[in-house]
């Protein structure tokens, strides 16, 4: 159980660096669990592989995306809210899908995404600026960074 709540929290900073990298990451993992779950769940539609293989364009675009110049900051309205929405949404799927009380992995979600969008939005604005490095060298390990927590996190309790 606090594996579970660990996780979600854990996600959750993940769609704070990367909003549409977490849902991608907890679809694929959802429609390769057997039996399948969420079936009675409003959040059902993850598990489809059609869901899965949209969401993970949506990252792909995200990536690219956040390496140009007129990228918003992620701390900015409504940027902001859409990372913690997404947190929240890949909380309580995580939380659902292991039978435990949906309403604690949505928070812990969303308190995880916020963390994580203003402590890597400070971390990169530190890093570029303070220490004069290029930002899309930045974005890049950013990128990868979140893609590996991602994997282990989605992938631990296989």
């Amino acid at each position: 159980m606090i594996r579970t709540y660990i996780n979600t929290f854990q996600i959750g900073v993940v769609a704070g660096m990367r909003s549409m990298l977490a849902p991608a990451l907890v679809s694929y993992k959802l429609s390769h669990t057997s039996p399948e779950p969420l079936t009675q769940s409003k959040l059902h539609f993850l598990v489809s592989p059609k869901a899965t293989m949209a969401l993970e364009l949506m990252a792909g675009g995200e990536l690219i995306g956040d390496k140009l110049p007129s990228a918003p900051d992620r701390t900015g309205q409504p940027q902001l809210w859409g990372r913690i929405a997404s947190g929240a949404m890949c909380g309580a799927a995580l939380t659902e899908a292991d039978k435990q009380p949906i309403a604690y992995g949505a928070v812990l979600g969303a308190v995880g995404a916020a963390v994580g969008s203003f402590a890597f939005f400070h971390l990169r604005h530190w890093l570029t600026h303070e220490k004069d490095i290029p930002d899309p060298i930045i974005a890049l390990a950013e990128d990868a960074l979140a893609i590996g927590v991602g994997l282990m996190i989605i992938k631990g309790n296989d």
